[in-house]
């Protein structure tokens, strides 16, 4: 049935009512599970004095966010403006030489924030990979290249790397492994796109180029290589209409979102109090089951926020980057759920659609998702956690395939024409119910804890079964059912643009 299906108003409205009613009801315990808990000796690392006219401690668990926007937010915010002020500078000037100004601050700048041992382990691996993309051999050049990024991502190579940068800072470690992955996919990017190359090469300053754009060096996102050489090598630069103003826009969104973030970490303590399981037992299955999901909330928030920013600098210097991620509330289907949309499309283009092409059939689609999780967990860190969050979420993309695959037989392949388009959205609305809160257990336990995803999944389906299962399978049938709305809407309007066009 097609995705354009509308349904009633007073059914929708109903729908909005009853999702309203549940975030209030499971805020209001989360709220009041974060006062009770405000001075609890076992919160007291992630608890601290926040704003004071505020009057209330505020929820520092997420050391990565306080270090962004605390004490190194000033050199942030003065290595990103140099950068702007740089590269506009150098497309007012030397616009045909852009690109190696953009090298060259990037450069000083990792230079300046690593050391030069760290500039000198980063070369040597782009001159690596450099190396076999000239022979022009894919095998060769994914081998290679994940064979660097184990370097990086595997004891004891790792902390062999990792001992020759001297000094001591907060954020060392993030910059380090942040910047070394991020360049070995950059590298592997450049390497594959080479070989594809019927003629001749790229050189290596083009990887030099695509590597120390600073905007995308320590936290990404990574942006394939054939996107940005086509991109930065153009000559003529025109903004498109409102582009500045849309600009402006988005960073202004970007610092309410920080400001939003604080505000509510004041409140709603959701990152330190699933730390405290015997805390947890206390808590309603609601509060519970919306605690869970305001992880999965803010970690989206926290990415949309950090790519969010680095691309509105990179759409300063006319580069067209990849979008934020998708927001986790707008999804009920596996094949769409991320967190970093550069990653992703990377994984897409080499791996995942490289080997499961149409993802029609069942084997191939198997093979793709095993090795694009078995990528995945290589760029993650191998480790125990990473581990059960790949079996997961590599089942659930097959599992959907096969869901898909088993209501296409007889006789279920003859039942949905005989129904109307609107009864067929609500069947397929329960079914993405239950798929949603896949997503959400399968890939709470990586960014909370284990032990905090099961005692969710046996509140949910074991001890709070049936009231508390089917109410809150209810309640999120009605979500989807507002998520298959908007996009409805929005294919409405994509199809008058289309029109538009054409005319």
């Amino acid at each position: 049935m097609g995705v354009k299906t509308m349904l009633p108003s007073y059914e929708l409205g109903f729908y909005a009512l009853v999702v309203t009613c549940a975030v209030v009801y499971s805020g209001s315990g989360i709220f009041e599970a974060s006062r009770d808990s405000m001075n609890r000796k076992a919160f007291r690392d992630g608890i601290k004095p926040g704003w004071h006219y505020f009057g209330r401690k505020m929820d520092v668990a997420d050391f990565e966010w306080v270090m962004w926007f605390t004490s190194f937010r000033n050199v942030i915010i003065f290595a990103l403006s140099g950068h702007v002020l740089f590269g506009k500078i150098c497309s007012m000037t030397v616009p045909q030489h852009r690109a190696v100004m953009y090298m060259l601050y990037g450069v000083l700048a990792v230079l300046g924030s690593m050391g030069l041992v760290y500039l000198m382990i980063i070369l040597s691996h782009c001159l690596v990979l450099y190396s076999v993309a000239l022979a022009k051999q894919k095998w060769l050049c994914y081998v290679a290249g994940l064979c660097c990024l184990a370097s990086f991502k595997v004891e004891p190579f790792s902390s062999w790397q990792s001992g020759f940068v001297t000094g001591a800072f907060d954020l060392q470690d993030v910059l380090f492994y942040g910047g070394s992955g991020f360049t070995i996919m950059r590298c592997m990017s450049f390497a594959l796109e080479s070989a594809e190359r019927k003629e001749g090469i790229y050189s290596i300053f083009d990887l030099l180029k695509y590597n120390f754009y600073l905007p995308f060096f320590f936290f990404g996102p990574v942006m394939t290589f054939d996107q940005f050489h086509a991109q930065v090598s153009t000559r003529e630069l025109r903004r498109k209409d409102d582009e500045m103003r849309n600009i402006r826009v988005h960073a202004l969104l970007h610092v309410g979102a920080i400001i939003a973030v604080d505000i509510f970490f004041h409140f709603f303590y959701i990152l330190t109090l699933p730390s405290d399981l015997k805390f947890m037992n206390r808590l309603s299955d609601w509060s519970l089951a919306g605690l869970a999901y305001s992880n999965l909330v803010y970690d989206w928030v926290k990415a949309a926020v950090m790519f969010g920013i680095i691309n509105t600098i990179a759409r300063l210097d006319h580069l067209d980057p990849p979008q934020p991620p998708k927001c986790i509330t707008m999804l009920y289907v596996f094949a769409e759920t991320h967190f970093d949309r550069g990653i992703n499309d990377w994984l897409c283009k080499y791996v995942y659609d490289h080997i499961g092409e149409n993802h029609d059939n069942i084997m191939k689609e198997l093979v793709a998702t095993i090795a694009t999780f078995a990528v995945t967990t290589l760029w993650l860190g191998p480790c125990e956690i990473v581990y059960i969050w790949s079996v997961f979420n590599c089942f659930g993309l097959n599992f959907e395939l096969w869901v898909q695959k088993f209501f296409q037989q007889e006789p279920f392949a003859k039942l949905e024409p005989k129904m109307s388009e609107a009864m067929s959205r609500r069947i397929r609305a329960v079914f993405g119910a239950a798929n949603f809160w896949a997503i959400v257990l399968y890939n709470i336990l990586a960014l909370n804890s284990l032990e905090f995803a099961l005692l969710v999944t046996k509140r949910l389906l074991l001890t709070g079964f049936p009231v508390s299962t089917l109410s809150i399978w209810f309640i999120t049938y009605c979500g989807v059912q507002l998520i298959k709305e908007r996009e409805r809407i929005l294919a409405i309007e994509e199809e008058k643009r289309d029109k538009a066009k054409a005319d």
